[in-house]
């Protein structure tokens, strides 16, 4: 558990070790990724981490060195990596209830159809499958599956203490 973390927004200062996380939790997650493709995607996740098209979130811990971040707009959770470090330990949910702190309504993530720990992730979390797509949302050949979280009327998302 990440008992001596906590979630801010992101500052400029953050965006290098971002980028950086990115990269290592999608080599730890996203095995059906070459080599090649993350190299090709690290560009554009980059840009859009430097956008300010998403509004992000840092989870830190207690010295205040980022461990993950989430981006979200309204209702749609766009990323959401971990350092492998924090992998299952809590992080995860705990971005997730802040994503639902600020947004009353249904939750929605898509995730790689690849990626089963990310999709048991989110499934954990009370979000069901409602879609698919064959392309992601660059029209590469990684297929999405679309997810919904009801809304807390519904379903509880209790954070971690």
């Amino acid at each position: 558990m990440l008992s001596d973390s906590t979630i801010r927004p992101v500052r400029d200062s953050d965006r290098d070790s971002l980028i950086s996380i990115w990269e290592r939790s999608v080599r730890a997650t996203h095995h059906f990724l070459t080599g090649a493709d993350i190299e090709d995607l690290r560009p554009l996740a980059a840009e859009e981490l430097r956008s300010g098209s998403i509004d992000l979130w840092v989870l830190v811990n207690a010295n205040n060195v980022p461990l993950g971040f989430m981006g979200i707009v309204n209702e749609r959770i766009e990323a959401l990596f971990l350092d492998p470090v924090a992998h299952g330990k809590g992080g995860g949910r705990r971005l997730v209830a802040h994503a639902q702190s600020s947004w009353p309504g249904a939750l929605v993530v898509d995730v790689n159809e690849q990626n089963e720990a990310g999709r048991a992730f989110y499934e954990s979390l009370g979000f069901s499958v409602i879609g698919r797509s064959d392309l992601d949302g660059a029209g590469r050949p990684f297929p999405l599956l679309h997810l919904r979280r009801p809304p807390p009327s519904d379903f509880q998302l209790q954070e971690p203490t």
